[in-house]
C-alpha cells in the first residue's frame, strides 16, 4: 500500500483557518475523506470552513479564491485542503482531469505562497478509493494525510518566516 511508512505530521496550529474544499462525486468517499481532514484540523487546533465544489476539476479554483488574502477579494485562508476522487473509466478523460487537477493546485500552492493539502484520489477502481477514504475498514486516510500535510506546511512556513524577520 502506497501509505506504508506515511509520517504523522501533528503540529500546533492554533489560530490558523483553513479552508476544506471537496468534490461531490463519490460520496460514500468523500464523506470519509472529510471527516478525516476535520479531525486533523480539529486536532491541531485551527479552524476549518467546508466548501463543497463540483467535482475534482473545480478544485484548483476554488483554491486559489480561498488563498487569496482577503483584502484582495479571496478568502484569506491560511492553507487549503482539497479532496477529491478521480476514478479511471475506459476514456483518457482520467488522464486529462488527474493532470489538470495536480497541476492547477500546484500552481495554486506556489502562486498564493501558503499551502494546499492534496487529498485528490486518482485509482483505478471503487474500491482502491474506498481503501484510502479513512473509513471503516479502510487501510489509509487521505484526508487526514492532505490535512496533516497542509498544516505541517503552514506552521514551517510561518516558523521560516519569524526566523527572517528576526534576523
Amino acid at each position: 500500500m502506497s501509505g506504508a511508512g506515511a509520517p504523522t505530521l501533528a503540529v500546533d496550529a492554533t489560530g490558523m483557518r483553513v479552508a476544506i474544499i471537496a468534490g461531490s462525486w463519490h460520496t460514500e468517499v468523500m464523506s470519509g475523506l472529510v471527516a478525516g481532514a476535520e479531525q486533523s484540523v480539529a486536532a491541531a487546533g485551527a479552524e476549518h470552513t467546508l466548501f463543497r465544489v463540483a467535482g475534482a476539476f473545480e478544485l484548483p479554483a476554488a483554491a486559489q479564491v480561498a488563498l487569496t488574502p482577503a483584502t484582495e477579494g479571496g478568502g484569506g485562508f491560511d492553507a487549503a485542503v482539497c479532496l477529491g476522487v478521480i476514478i479511471r473509466g475506459g476514456t483518457p478523460h482520467f488522464e486529462y482531469v488527474s493532470s489538470a487537477v495536480t497541476d492547477g493546485l500546484t500552481r495554486v500552492q506556489l502562486d498564493a505562497g501558503r499551502p494546499v493539502g492534496f487529498g485528490v484520489l486518482t485509482t483505478d477502481n471503487e474500491q482502491q478509493a474506498l481503501d484510502r477514504s479513512g473509513l471503516p475498514g479502510s487501510v489509509e486516510s487521505k484526508g487526514v494525510e492532505a490535512a496533516e500535510a497542509a498544516l505541517h506546511l503552514a506552521v514551517t512556513q510561518r516558523a521560516i518566516r519569524e526566523a527572517g524577520a528576526s534576523s
